[in-house]
């Protein structure tokens, strides 16, 4: 927890973090490097695709 001084917030952070964290998180030693590669760029067009969605204008 260094660098985090409240207890609260803390966990408000690794909340969100560790799923985020998951979705990236690749068993490279498994993967050939075009694959990897691949797998990976595929999941920051997802992550793109979504935050565009979470982040665009609401229609209120």
């Amino acid at each position: 927890m260094r660098g985090f001084r409240d207890p609260e917030r803390t966990q408000v952070f690794l909340s969100s973090f560790g799923p985020i964290r998951q979705h990236f998180a690749l068993k490279r030693h498994l993967l050939r490097a075009s694959l990897y590669r691949k797998q990976l760029g595929e999941r920051f067009a997802a992550w793109h695709r979504f935050t565009e969605f979470t982040q665009g204008p609401s229609a209120f």
